[in-house]
This record gives C-alpha cells, sequence and structure tokens, in this order.
C-alpha cells in the first residue's frame, strides 16, 4: 500500500509518498511560491537520491498537486507507474478544535470544522482546506484521512483546559488550551514504547518538540495530560519569534502606549518576540546560539530563559504525571542542539536526571544520551510526523 502525505501551506505544499509494506519514503519534495509566476517544485527520489528543482507557475493549490502528481509518475524519474497505485491521501490538518478527537476520514463535516476553527488558526486551517478540495478535483474519489495537530490533546482533563476567565467565553467562543504538534508528540512517545518493549499503562513520558515552534507534553497511558501550548500556538515556552506565555497585561499595556491594534499586536507576538527579540539577531536558533557561546551576553540571556521555561515544564509535567519515567528531545533543535540538551537536563539534576555527556554528542540519531544510573531515561527521538499521519491514514482506510 502506497500513501501520499500531503501538508498544506498559505503558499507551499509539502509532500512524502510512502510505501506502507516497508515505511520507507518513495519521494518526497515541497512545492513553494504558490500564487505566484515564480513559483517552483523541489521533487527528490529517496532511492536514487536524485533532486529536481522544477520552475512551474502554480497560481493555486489545484495546479501545484496537479504538477506533482506527474512527477511521481514521469517516465524520466517516476517512482510509480500510475497514480492508481495510491492508496490514498493523508492530510496534515492543524486546528479541528473539540469537534475532532482523533484522525478521522475526511468529508464534508470535517471541512466545516476546518471553517469553523479559521478565527483560531488563520494561517493554517483555509490552507488545509485548500489542498482538501484541491485532492478532490485532481483525485476525485481517492480515500482521503485528516490527521489534526489538536486530536491527541482532546485527553487532557477539564481542569487544565479550561482558561481562569469568566466561564460564559468558552461556552460563547471554545476559549480553553488546545495544544499543538500532536501528530509528533504521539509519534515520539509511540516510538519510546516500541524501544522499551513496554505497554502504554507502564511508562509516564514528557516529550518535548523543540523547533522554530516548541511546545512540551505530558503523557500517560499513551495519552496527553497536558501541553504548553494554548488556544493558538502561540502559547507556552518562548520560540524564536513567538512570545510564549506572558503577564496579560504586557499586552494591553503596550496596546494603550503604542496604540496598537489587535492585528498589529498578534504579528508582534508571533513574528517579532521571541528569543531573536531579546538578542537582535536574526530569527534563527543556530546564530542565537552560536553568539551566545561566543559571549553576546543578550544571545545568551535568550538561550538561558529558553532553556529555563523547558526545565520549569518538565518539573511542572512531573506534577501532572506523579513521576516520570523518560523525557524525549525531538523537532530540529531538540534533535540536533547538542548544548540545548544539556542546559535544560543540568537544571533537573535535583529530578534525578543525569546526561552522559559523550551520548549527548549526536544530532538526529535515535538514541539514549542519559547515563545508566540517571532516574529518569532522556532519549532523543527524530519525529516522522509523517509516517504518523500514514499510519493512521491506513489504518482507517482498512
Amino acid at each position: 500500500m502506497k500513501i501520499l502525505v500531503l501538508n498544506c501551506g498559505s503558499s507551499s505544499l509539502k509532500y512524502q509518498l510512502i510505501d506502507m509494506d516497508t515505511e520507507e519514503v518513495i519521494a518526497s519534495g515541497k512545492y513553494e511560491r504558490i500564487g505566484e509566476k515564480e513559483a517552483f517544485l523541489t521533487h527528490k527520489v529517496e532511492k536514487t537520491g536524485q533532486k529536481i528543482k522544477l520552475e512551474n507557475p502554480a497560481y493555486n493549490h489545484t495546479e501545484a498537486i496537479e504538477f506533482t502528481l506527474k512527477q511521481l509518475v514521469d517516465t524520466e524519474y517516476r517512482v510509480i507507474d500510475t497514480l492508481d497505485e495510491i492508496s490514498a491521501i493523508g492530510h496534515r490538518l492543524v486546528h479541528g478544535g473539540e469537534k475532532i478527537a482523533e484522525s478521522v476520514k475526511i468529508d464534508d463535516k470535517v471541512i466545516e470544522v476546518l471553517k469553523e476553527y479559521t478565527d483560531l488558526a488563520p494561517l493554517h486551517n483555509p490552507a488545509c482546506i485548500l489542498g482538501i478540495e484541491a485532492c478532490q478535483k485532481v483525485m476525485p474519489g481517492k480515500p482521503m484521512v485528516g490527521v489534526f495537530d489538536t486530536a491527541f490533546h482532546q485527553s487532557i482533563p477539564k481542569e487544565r483546559y479550561i482558561y481562569p476567565i469568566p466561564y460564559e467565553y468558552y461556552k460563547k467562543y471554545g476559549l480553553r488550551k488546545y495544544g499543538f504538534h500532536g501528530t509528533s508528540h504521539m509519534y515520539v512517545s509511540q516510538r519510546v514504547l516500541e524501544i522499551e518493549h513496554k505497554a502504554s499503562k507502564d511508562l509516564k513520558l514528557i516529550t518535548c518538540h523543540l523547533g522554530q515552534g516548541a511546545s512540551i507534553c505530558a503523557i500517560k497511558d499513551g495519552k496527553s495530560v497536558d501541553t504548553s501550548m494554548g488556544l493558538t500556538p502561540l502559547g507556552g515556552i518562548p520560540m524564536v519569534t513567538r512570545s510564549g506565555d506572558l503577564d496579560p497585561s504586557v499586552i494591553t499595556y503596550l496596546m494603550k502606549k503604542e496604540c496598537l491594534k489587535p492585528e498589529e499586536m498578534e504579528t508582534m507576538l508571533n513574528k517579532a518576540s521571541g528569543l531573536a527579540a531579546i538578542s537582535g539577531l536574526a530569527p534563527d536558533f543556530r546564530e542565537i546560539e552560536d553568539a551566545s557561546n561566543a559571549g553576546n551576553e543578550m544571545a545568551k540571556i535568550a538561550i538561558d530563559e529558553f532553556n529555563y521555561a523547558i526545565a520549569g515544564y518538565i518539573a511542572k509535567y512531573a506534577v501532572a504525571l506523579n513521576g516520570v519515567d523518560a523525557i524525549i528531545f525531538t523537532g530540529g533543535v531538540g534533535e540536533n542542539q547538542i548544548n540545548i540538551r544539556k542546559g535544560i537536563c543540568e537544571k533537573l539534576a535535583f529530578m534525578g536526571v543525569e546526561l552522559d555527556l559523550q551520548a549527548n554528542k549526536i544530532r538526529g540519531e535515535e538514541t539514549v544520551i542519559s547515563t545508566p544510573s540517571s532516574k529518569v531515561k532522556v532519549y532523543v527521538i527524530p519525529t516522522n510526523e509523517e509516517l504518523m499521519i500514514a499510519k493512521e491514514t491506513q489504518k482507517l482506510i482498512k
């Protein structure tokens, strides 16, 4: 069985074609600048390592998907003989609110839910809808499954997702903690169970998805019981350009002093805050960390704040779980930044976390980086959201 996994952005399209018999990627790529004449596709054939950049105007997602599918069967570098070999399409979807608590077959009701929660995910949900509608046009009748970032967190107890504001706003607008990165947290937590040969009931896990966006998740019995992101992906720990949690008065104070409109405030908090704002450097985590290591005081403060916030959430979630068996680092930063992992783990020594400094000198590899005597195991596990989406798709269409 071959499954096409799609991740649609407002002007981009990422894809992987996965052979589920071997769980290997056959082809992958990214279409960029959709909507422009200068749009282009980068297509990679995994078996040969061949990588091709194809400039082709795509003024909408339908045109982008049509052109992408042609490459999969192109005689020069095709990976399948016919599109009939694709059994189903798995879509990475972002916000399903309270109405979708698990992966689902896509129908009109799912599209309506995406539309309903567009206000909470204005950059993501409209793009998801475009991708779904494009597939309906290009491959009519092909089974499609939606895997939502928010679904994994629907198991969080109510006392942990309700905000301490008038309850009427929860009933009226659905204002509550939803959480994100659910597909990644689900994948790495399941991978730990496979490695440890244990059932979900036997392990209390804290997963740290650290990248441009970052979130922490407490997992018990294989289910999310708390997570750091909130109503939107802005909440939680400070990120590269996102503020994370703030005293709410900071927002109202600045809006009054600077005469900022809500949209301007949202832009500042999402795109002009976080570690880049503290350091005054470009929004590139590696550049900020390099500057910190070179003695840049503000870059060091930014990195220290990042590490402190993550360690604080891990300690908090040890309370939520009543103990913790393993901590997992994943995402671009979690998988590759050696000093970040070290800085976080050093702050958790009081919990019995002992980092093996030699084992920690890895990037992007699946391994244990704690010492044998550590009371809490620490893993690095590269995330694979596409494979998780493909597995969920396969499970539902079967």
